[in-house]
């Protein structure tokens, strides 16, 4: 609490000292519609309470907030750890009164965790939910075992959001004048390539994704200020073609794909 203590402090001082010096301006020139949404951005901001706004945010992440902690088996002891692991077990104990219930001291305030939502999740491939500290295991009472992602899964990844990695790439080819398109039975060859080596290799999820489109588009990311034709189309035929040789090799595919 000591430690904390001092934190706070010290952001108290630095924000007394960012007030009491001298603020520095800057003078330009802008087209007056501009000029104006920069004058009434910079009003908008005199007229805001921050310590209201500061005050209604801590209200809202103590009522509604949602705290998920990725990797939680990393800090597992698991059954090839020899001894007592300090370090792990320090992260859980750490985290134990968080997840129970406290006030924690942030720049913004106070905030209590007890009516916070807490979601952990973790691979668990090399040590279980039974290695963690049994105070802790006790904070998560409901667990739910996720099923591996399907061909499906894959097509959808690849298809649906916004930012999938098919647009990523369309996008950046894009600014070399190279149009790419994915066409259907592209994309559910590289959906069925993706499935059939996380389950003949290890299981990485959709990550396999973007190392196999690193591999099927490599050549054409590195000539692609050269290409002469802009136009081009990933179809099945070219991901089986381009991915064939690796596929066949079990042991090349571990360390390529």
């Amino acid at each position: 609490s000591n430690i904390g203590g001092m934190e706070q402090m010290e952001m108290d001082l630095q924000n007394l000292f960012e007030k009491i010096g001298p603020k520095q301006t800057s003078s330009r020139s802008a087209p007056v519609r501009k000029a104006r949404e920069i004058l009434l951005e910079q009003e908008l901001e005199a007229l805001m309470d921050k310590d209201a706004i500061n005050e209604e945010a801590v209200k809202l992440a103590e009522t509604h907030g949602v705290i998920f902690i990725d990797e939680l088996d990393k800090i597992c002891g698991g059954e090839e750890s020899r001894g007592p692991d300090v370090s792990r077990q320090g992260v859980q104990r750490d985290l134990l009164p968080i997840i129970e219930g406290t006030t924690v001291q942030t720049k913004y305030g106070y905030v209590k965790t007890d009516q916070v939502l807490f979601i952990a999740a973790g691979a668990f491939h090399r040590s279980r939910p039974s290695d963690l500290m049994p105070e802790l295991q006790g904070r998560f009472p409901i667990r739910v075992e996720l099923q591996p992602l399907t061909r499906d899964d894959f097509i959808r990844i690849l298809t649906e959001p916004k930012t999938s990695l098919t647009r990523q790439y369309q996008d950046l080819l894009g600014a070399d004048n190279v149009k790419l398109k994915f066409t259907k039975d592209g994309i559910e060859a590289l959906a069925d390539i993706a499935h059939q080596v996380n389950q003949t290799t290890q299981n990485i999820g959709a990550r396999r994704l973007h190392t196999i489109l690193e591999r099927l588009l490599e050549d054409i990311s590195f000539e692609a200020p050269d290409v002469k034709k802009k136009s081009l189309a990933i179809d099945g035929d070219y991901v089986r073609k381009k991915l064939q040789d690796i596929m066949q090799n079990e042991d090349l595919s571990k360390f390529i794909l």
